[in-house]
């Protein structure tokens, strides 16, 4: 009974830290995103739970801060994808260069080997980089020239897309949004960024 009794406890003990925590990284990122409590901690939920977010709403309204504000407050890498229909696969998941000096071919890692990913307007990007960020959200790992090579953890992707313009987009298919864990519309996300630098920002730890 006694083991049991210190087994509940110790739970309640970790569920509170797990609270405290929380609630600290989401005051952290309203530093720079305010009046926008539902949607950091929807972005945050999302990171927990090793899924991905999908953010539809026009340019401008404070998605990259949100992404920024998230990596820097839990200490964790940045990197950006600004999609358009000339960016390449290798553009986002690195590529193969040949070292003059070794002879060899070394391997320089994209964006997506960071742990908080922004996939801007991910819409404007062709079919295929679309399907190469994809398979990396899925399988948490990129193969180049037959050699994989796997991301950090945690690793979340954040994508954005424009609901209103759809010239020279490619919408995702059904069976790509479902790599998204969230999907937040442009009637939750009006996000007031503040003009204070990210780079200032406190850590949560």
């Amino acid at each position: 009974m006694s083991d049991t009794r210190d087994v509940t406890q110790t739970q309640g003990r970790g569920a509170v830290d797990f609270a405290s925590q929380f609630h600290k990284i989401v005051s952290n990122i309203e530093v720079v995103i305010r009046g926008k409590t539902e949607v950091v901690e929807r972005a945050l939920v999302c990171l927990i739970a090793e899924g991905h977010l999908l953010v539809e709403d026009v340019p401008g309204v404070g998605k990259t801060s949100l992404a920024k504000a998230l990596a820097t407050s839990i200490e964790c890498s940045f990197g950006r994808l600004q999609f358009t229909p000339d960016v390449l696969p290798t553009d986002g998941t690195g590529v193969n260069i040949w070292n003059r000096s070794s002879g060899e071919f070394e391997f320089q890692p994209g964006p997506v080997f960071a742990n908080i990913v922004l996939g801007d307007e991910i819409n404007r990007a062709s079919p295929k980089t679309q399907a190469a960020l994809l398979e990396s959200m899925e399988e948490r790992q990129v193969t180049i020239d037959g050699v994989s090579h796997q991301l950090g953890r945690p690793f979340m992707v954040v994508a954005t897309q424009n609901p209103i313009e759809h010239e020279g987009t490619y919408p995702l298919p059904e069976s790509q949004l479902d790599r998204f864990l969230m999907r937040i519309d442009r009637k939750s996300t009006r996000l007031n960024s503040s003009h204070t630098d990210i780079s200032r920002m406190p850590s949560s730890a």
